[in-house]
């Protein structure tokens, strides 16, 4: 491991780790071994190739894992990446639960950084659904007809916020829960702001 590519603030996150601290030190050995560029990106570890990001390291209360932000472009030939959630659509993690686990799998996760990197190398991109491909809820749908700025901001929002909103309405069951969230975001949506922002 080269001391010249470790990032300050990954140290700074490992000192503070309360959980996870011995499996992401192993972790960023395997991870440094392959190369790549030690950064600090969503509060969390992040591994880079030519500016481009290849895997990050983050940790959960059940679990810690690398996060490959192309994972559904890898071949798995090993099965063992999990997509988070349904609505996931390109990233894919591998999860650890102690460090024997992650010693185990070192060649194996050295294998899946070395072809990350080279689905980067090659430009490949992940095929992401547009959210004109998801169904508008009719809640919004009476809302941007009452409101014509609200649906002109929407459009605006990028693909990935359109996407979090249409699948934060969509999830309610009841019509009632439906209307009550699109009325809760008009807000955020005129001024610009994704669901979480």
């Amino acid at each position: 491991m080269t001391n010249s590519k470790m990032n300050p603030k990954v140290d700074e996150f490992l000192t503070k780790a309360k959980k996870w601290k011995e499996e992401y030190e192993t972790l960023r050995k395997i991870v440094l071994d392959c190369e790549l560029t030690e950064d600090f990106k969503w509060m969390n570890p992040c591994y880079t190739f030519e500016k481009k990001n290849i895997v990050l390291m983050h940790g959960f209360k059940e679990y810690c894992a690398l996060l490959f932000p192309k994972g559904s472009l890898l071949q798995d030939s090993h099965g063992i990446l999990i997509q988070q959630t349904e609505n996931i659509q390109g990233a894919r993690q591998i999860r650890f639960t102690n460090v024997q686990e992650i010693a185990e799998k070192e060649a194996v996760l050295k294998a899946y950084i070395y072809e990350a990197i080279e689905v980067e190398k090659a430009g490949l991109k992940v095929q992401v659904k547009k959210p004109e491909e998801l169904i508008i809820p009719d809640e919004l749908q009476h809302k941007f007809d009452e409101i014509p700025a609200l649906k002109d901001a929407f459009t605006t929002l990028t693909p990935g916020r359109q996407r979090a909103y249409i699948l934060y309405f969509s999830a309610a069951k009841q019509s009632k829960t439906r209307e009550s969230r699109v009325e809760k975001s008009i807000p955020n949506i005129l001024n610009g702001k994704g669901l979480n922002d």
